[in-house]
Parts: structure tokens; sequence; C-alpha cells
């Protein structure tokens, strides 16, 4: 049954038109009315709606049912990197959506080539997060993360720094010889209480070291993946993967 968000709050018995984009894909699908739809709006579960009416560009449905159904890893994990040159960004969004990340911070940090403010900040951020709903819809997600507006780090690093509740994790992927295995920090005993991570990782080539030192003195602890340098997007999307397979 196709799947499509609605920014709209859904609720049994509500009358609506679908979202321009979503009507459009009905058209394409070349559905009827009568048939029925799967939508989301992101803040838990999912609803059938049956078509109702077709128009030149609009889609009229009613919903008809509620499904209480959950797809979220058991590990809420919130991603704030540097944000990866050219298209990189965008392709990093819609796999880590897939994965199930809860959110994404882009930041712009030292060694990172793109610099964004103002419109074009805007224009990214929504584009961006345009990207995670078509994930979400693709993947079966029904709660569709957050993606931030773009931040400096330091602003970052200032808001985690005036935030720390006792059950959230911090780390920061590192290159440094005295980082501990990614693997071997969620074995230990004290994040087993963990209901969320954040996860710090620089853009290509890193944080700088006045950068990591700065996340360290807040409390992110330095993890490696292993031996290998990867991609700023593939170590990000690596220990994505590895946490949200975790289990509490």
């Amino acid at each position: 049954m196709p799947r499509f968000y609605c920014s709209t709050p859904l609720s049994i018995g509500l009358q609506l038109d679908l979202p321009s984009g979503a009507a459009r894909h009905v058209q394409v699908l070349r559905m009827q009315p009568e048939m029925t739809i799967t939508l989301f709006d992101g803040q838990g579960g999912e609803y059938e709606a049956v078509i109702e009416r077709m128009g030149k560009s609009s889609v009229a449905v009613q919903v008809t049912k509620h499904h209480p159904i959950e797809r979220e890893a058991p590990l809420a994990v919130h991603l704030a990197l540097g944000v990866p040159a050219n298209e990189r960004m965008d392709w990093l969004v819609e796999k880590a959506t897939e994965l199930g990340v809860a959110s994404i911070q882009p930041l712009m940090t030292e060694r990172g080539v793109l610099r964004l403010a103002g419109e074009r900040a805007e224009k990214k951020q929504t584009h961006w997060q345009a990207i995670a709903h078509a994930a979400c819809e693709q993947s079966g997600r029904n709660r569709v993360p957050q993606i931030h507006a773009v931040k400096t780090l330091t602003e970052y690093l200032a808001e985690q720094a005036n935030d720390a509740p006792a059950n959230e994790c911090r780390v920061i992927l590192s290159l440094q010889d005295n980082s501990k295995p990614l693997a071997a920090l969620l074995q230990a005993t004290s994040h087993k209480g963990c209901e969320a991570i954040y996860v710090l990782s620089g853009a290509e080539g890193g944080l700088s070291a006045a950068e990591e030192s700065k996340a360290l003195a807040i409390g992110y602890q330095a993890v490696t993946l292993g031996n290998r340098v990867l991609r700023a997007e593939t170590a990000a999307l690596a220990a994505l993967a590895a946490l949200t397979s975790a289990q509490k």
C-alpha cells in the first residue's frame, strides 16, 4: 500500500486534500476513488485513508483507521556532523533516516568546506527535511527525524554544555590513538542505562585538535571505528548502524 507523509495532524474521520507531492504520486500510480493509501504525520503510528475524489491536481481522502505501529530503533541516536561537500549530505540524510536516526544536526567546522547562513541555510534545512520525509515513506518509519538548522560547532557545544541529562551518552568519532573502540563502549556497564546517545563527527579530515578538546571537556568520549580511515559520511553512518542495532 503506498505510504505518504502528511504534515497535517491526522485523526480518524478527518477529510483532507493530500499535499501536492503526495497527490501527484497518487495520480502517477493511477489510483482511483475508493482505493486505500497509508498516511503518517510523524507523531506515531500510521493511518489508512480512502481516496474520495481526484481532480486535475488534487486528491481528497478520508482517514478511516489508525494502526499504532512503530519501527524505531531501541536507542535514540542523535547525529551531529560537519556538513560533507557536494551532494553527500543529501545521501547521508536519506541513509541515516533509513537506519533510524532520531535527529541530525548539520555543523560548520574548521575543516568543513561548506559555509551556510541566512536564506541559503534555511533552504538547505528545508531540502534536507524533505529528504527525511521521503526516506520515512520508503523505509516504513512513522516518526520523522528532525533536521536542525545549521550551526557552528562552537554554538552546538555551548548548548550541549548547558544541557546534560543523566540518561544521555555522548561520543566523538576520533582519529586519536587513545580513542576507545565503539563496540567496547557499547558493552560498558556505564552505558547500559542510556536512553539517547549523541554522536559528534567532523567533515573530511575530522575535527581539529582544538575542537575535539572542547567536546571532550563537556563530557564527550573519543571512540574509533577501527584502523581504516573512512570518509566523513561513511563514518557517521557506520557509527549510526552500530548504535541503532544495539539494545538498551
